[in-house]
């Protein structure tokens, strides 16, 4: 038994960031340096293309409808092909969702491009996160997460800003085209990977696609979801959050042009001010939440994430420093909480669900923040512009509560 353990800790040591993870990573930044560039503004290019608020409202409710359906299957291919492979199709279907990106002529045309982003992301996001789970050990599970969402967060900072100068100078759709090409790189190097991965010793393990193997995974994680564990509360806590930021995250640049009186490439910089202290927070975040416990990152960060979102939307007109810096805590809240979720999560589920559980988790997440989006707006017309925004940062904090008592895994869970 003495023998295996030498290994065991050098691979820990010299394989946190191996190659492989390396490129996995570049290839993550290119694909994500693009959605980050028209992420923050796509509301206003919704809005560009003629729709309303409540049409915003509409789009973004009817968007969230698409993946309901394709996120569960998304982890499941992954867990029976593997993540590489996963990933590679996802990427394919990105591709093609910036070809519709672009080409729109009116705002409902721009559904085609969220269901084929739907595909993609039900594919990669899942496999992201096994992926990088089963490239790190239990004891260092937050931390590994950590480093490489600090390193992923490149694309946070640099992404919101080029996309919001792009867009100002040259247009959306200009814009859209720069993110599609830096898209189609990665997807070439995660087809790379993927082919690699095929002619690889791990090939043989892949399992078939079958419905017995889809329902023998979603019986084993409807079994975990239901039974009173830390995934059933990370499933009734996340959904009340999920729900109340769907209320009022898609409107927010909305609010800052019209209300905050900032243009676009303000908006892109305090965009970029939020991935910058996102990537500033996540590797602490990740030390804090292996020594402490994941749930005390978590509880800090929403509290954080409350203060941050309730301020912004009272903050005077045309401020810049000060929606920095609400963007700035916002950002900490965010990076304290990511690897820690992540990490508590992979810790709860057995390594062959994990693709499964992370799609399941979306999924879950979807149907219950489904209608939000179409709600906020409403909020938005009938009570306030800032109503919606005030009500996710009460439930932010008061999330606290759940989270401090019930985020406890217990020895039986990590077995």
């Amino acid at each position: 038994m003495d023998a295996p353990l030498t290994p065991v800790i050098e691979r820990k040591k010299s394989t946190l960031l191996s190659g492989l993870l390396l490129l996995f990573l570049l290839a993550m930044i290119l694909a994500n340096l693009g959605g980050n560039m028209y992420g923050p503004l796509m509301s206003l290019y919704i809005k560009d293309l003629g729709a309303s608020v409540p049409q915003i409202g509409l789009f973004f409710t009817i968007s969230s409808i698409i993946p309901l359906a394709l996120q569960i299957l998304g982890g499941w291919i992954s867990d029976s092909v593997g993540r590489l492979r996963a990933i590679a199709f996802g990427s394919l279907a990105g591709t093609l969702a910036y070809v519709a990106l672009i080409l729109a002529p009116t705002w409902e045309w721009l559904l085609l491009g969220s269901a084929f982003f739907a595909v993609g992301s039900s594919l990669v996001g899942p496999s992201f996160d096994a992926f990088i789970a089963e490239h790190s050990e239990e004891d260092n599970r937050a931390r590994m997460f950590g480093i490489t969402q600090a390193i992923f967060m490149v694309v946070g900072v640099a992404g919101p800003l080029l996309g919001g100068w792009l867009a100002k100078g040259y247009g959306f759709k200009f814009m859209l085209m720069v993110a599609g090409v830096l898209y189609a790189a990665a997807t070439i190097i995660r087809v790379g990977m993927a082919r690699d991965a095929a002619r690889g010793a791990g090939a043989a393990s892949h399992r078939p696609l079958t419905l017995a193997s889809l329902g023998s995974n979603l019986s084993a994680m409807l079994g975990l979801l239901l039974g009173g564990g830390v995934l059933t509360w990370i499933l009734i806590t996340d959904g009340i959050r999920d729900t109340s930021f769907a209320l009022s995250m898609n409107l927010l640049s909305v609010f800052m042009q019209e209300f905050g009186k900032l243009d676009l490439t303000q908006i892109g910089f305090t965009n970029s001010i939020f991935g910058l202290f996102v990537m500033l927070t996540t590797i602490p975040a990740g030390w804090l939440a292996d020594k402490a416990g994941e749930r005390v990152a978590i509880a800090v960060g929403f509290l954080l994430i409350g203060i941050s979102i309730g301020g912004l939307v009272l903050l005077p007109p045309a401020v810049l420093w000060m929606y920095a810096a609400g963007w700035a805590v916002a950002g900490i809240g965010v990076g304290l909480i990511s690897p820690a979720y992540q990490s508590l999560i992979s810790k709860a589920v057995p390594a062959h669900l994990r693709g499964t559980a992370f799609g399941l988790f979306s999924t879950s997440l979807g149907l219950i923040s489904l209608p939000a989006p179409w709600l906020g707006a409403q909020l938005w017309q009938q009570v306030g512009p800032r109503f919606p925004f005030l009500i996710t940062a009460a439930v932010s904090i008061l999330s606290i509560i759940p989270i401090w008592l019930k985020f406890k895994l217990h020895q039986e869970e990590k077995d």
